[in-house]
């Protein structure tokens, strides 16, 4: 079988309203999709919440697998494995990065080999925004399946129109 990533985006501040929207995409996109991997951050609400639902999924999709993704090399700033995760994952050609775009790099390199992104975008001009613009990029040219979670105010996930194939 073969291996398909999805990666998640968001707010450090996510609400934690949206843990129902994220399980019900991360079982979507295991279903529909065939996504086997997913890789997160652990940097705020956002990601533990996608960590939970990955979590909670795998509970009935035993083969899924869940990564941490680890924008500092794990020697120099060593990062204990959350309970639920299969394992971690520090992009090759890290060590080189300043430690102050490490995150931005990192992510931007997984965003580049992934199959799919989840992402939660509220607050225009951060770093998540740039992320999700460059994503829809990539979806254009065939590249991705982006799924832009509604905002607060919205109860369902919005999936970004794909190229037309």
């Amino acid at each position: 079988m073969c291996r398909k990533t999805c990666f998640f985006v968001g707010h450090r501040d996510a609400p934690i309203e949206i843990g129902p929207i994220l399980r019900a995409e991360v079982e979507r996109h295991i279903l529909t999709l065939g996504v086997t991997e997913f890789i997160v951050g652990h940097y705020g609400r956002f990601d533990h919440l996608a960590a939970e639902a990955v979590i909670a999924a795998k509970q009935t999709h035993p083969s899924v697998s869940l990564l941490l993704l680890l924008p500092y090399h794990p020697a120099e700033r060593p990062v204990e494995l959350p309970a639920g995760f299969d394992g971690a994952y520090y992009p090759p050609g890290m060590e080189m990065v300043p430690r102050k775009v490490s995150i931005i790099r990192a992510n931007r390199y997984v965003l580049d080999h992934a199959d799919c992104l989840i992402a939660y975008m509220l607050h225009p001009a951060s770093n998540t925004q740039k992320l999700v613009e460059y994503a829809r990029h990539r979806q254009q040219k065939g590249l991705l399946t982006v799924t832009l979670l509604a905002s607060e105010q919205s109860s369902s996930a919005l999936s970004l129109p794909g190229p037309p194939f």
